[in-house]
């Protein structure tokens, strides 16, 4: 049977649902064999059901977890849902996270799977509201650290912390900068900031400057989030919703690849 947007929402959907049941054997189910969890983006990825167990045994078992998803965005076989998490860390620590998750879902044996699961957000804020909440959050932050490397031992906790890189670059003014020119209608200051670049509807559809441009212009952004070397970012324009995904060179503060994530507004 041919797969659905419907399919490719629910799918999407149930994720974070079995997560925040608890249903650890049915979320990790979800997942291909090869799957991949990022979580951030950023960080050393976990590979496979074994690592994906070893995944919810730290960040998602012991949390209790809400959600407030906003809008969610289909293209091609990807899932982009734009949302609000709430994780409460302890009785007197519940954490707000805005964040953007990724699903690349693919048929599996003839039941629809997750291939990978992207999330973008940003851990320095996320420490950010640890620090903040002052001497009753050392217990959580304690306890984390401790099934952290019970469960994926130094390197998968070194791997965690690879979050914060990049860090530093410019790249949210960057990208921030960009979504000013291209919100605006401004072509040339587009091109100025991202010349030569690949431009994408998703992974594939190539798309011009003036593409993008037509499809941005008039837009408002909010949401601009770090996550490892990627900036990701809400556009509003007359109702619609899209999300813009920019990766960053590693070795310096420059924008090398644009995907556009929402429907193609027609002229």
């Amino acid at each position: 049977m041919p797969i659905t947007r419907a399919d490719l929402l629910a799918t999407a959907q149930r994720s974070l649902a079995t997560a925040a049941a608890h249903d650890r054997d049915g979320w990790i189910g979800m997942f291909t064999a090869d799957g991949r969890v990022e979580d951030p983006v950023g960080s050393a990825p976990h590979r496979g059901h074994v690592a994906i167990g070893h995944f919810y045994d730290t960040f998602i078992g012991p949390r209790v977890i809400g959600f407030h998803p906003e809008v969610d965005l289909v293209v091609g076989t990807t899932v982009v849902r734009d949302l609000e998490l709430e994780i409460q860390m302890a009785p007197t620590l519940t954490m707000r996270v805005p964040t953007y998750i990724r699903y690349d879902l693919r048929d599996d044996h003839d039941e629809l799977r997750i291939a990978a699961l992207s999330a973008y957000w940003e851990l320095p804020a996320m420490i950010g509201q640890f620090v903040r909440a002052g001497i009753g959050a050392l217990p959580a932050g304690i306890g984390l650290g401790r099934t952290m490397l019970a469960n994926q031992g130094l390197s998968g906790s070194l791997g965690f912390l690879t979050g914060f890189r990049g860090l530093g670059t410019g790249g949210k003014g960057l990208v921030a900068r960009f979504l000013d020119e291209a919100c605006g209608g401004d072509e040339i200051g587009v091109r100025r900031l991202a010349a030569d670049i690949p431009i994408t509807g998703g992974d594939t559809a190539v798309m011009t400057t003036s593409d993008l441009v037509k499809h941005l212009a008039g837009g408002t952004w909010s949401k601009l989030i770090r996550s490892g070397r990627a900036v990701a970012a809400r556009v509003d324009h007359d109702g619609e919703r899209t999300v813009v995904i920019a990766d960053l060179r590693p070795d310096r503060g420059a924008v090398s690849r644009i995907r556009i994530f929402g429907e193609t507004r027609r002229p």
